[in-house]
């Protein structure tokens, strides 16, 4: 799994564990639905803003977000 995959899985897990939809997430992170939806799917080259803008949202931050198994292989 690459970088983009790794972090596009963590986005998905979390939002679907706070139960938001795609369009929610969209509307809170201020960031457009399809490119959520193409992050999630590991297709997106994420910029430091837009991932900050969706870590927030999601009520994490960097630490946290980066501090798993998955982004540590």
């Amino acid at each position: 799994m690459n970088i983009k995959e790794k972090f596009g899985f963590k986005v998905k897990e979390l939002r679907e564990q706070k139960g938001f939809s795609i369009e929610f997430l969209a509307n809170i992170s201020n960031v457009d639905r399809t490119y959520i939806s193409d992050i999630e799917k590991g297709k997106r080259n994420v910029s430091i803003e837009i991932m900050e803008k969706i870590i927030l949202a999601l009520d994490s931050d960097f630490a946290t977000f980066f501090n798993e198994l998955n982004f540590k292989k």
